[in-house]
């Protein structure tokens, strides 16, 4: 499932504020600065800190990888 557009451009993550990754193809927004990871549940992003999972370095790794592979941009740009 796609995430609007027009909501992408806006999704920040609740805790540092800062842009976030939508890497569609794991449904999940994901912030490297805080190596915290957000589900996407079908159309809906769950932004609770709460609820996010932090990844480690492996894994981290993994996801920009994935990130570079595929082009993925930030939800916004800061500056």
């Amino acid at each position: 499932m796609t995430l609007d557009p027009r909501l992408l451009e806006i999704l920040a993550c609740p805790d540092d504020k800062g842009p976030l990754l939508y890497i569609e193809s794991e449904t999940v927004l994901y912030n490297p600065r805080l190596q915290r990871r957000y589900a996407v549940d079908g159309d809906i992003p769950v932004m609770l800190v709460d609820e996010a999972d932090a990844v480690d370095d492996d894994e981290h790794a993994r996801l920009m990888a994935v990130v570079a592979e595929r082009g993925i941009q930030p939800t916004f740009v800061v500056g």
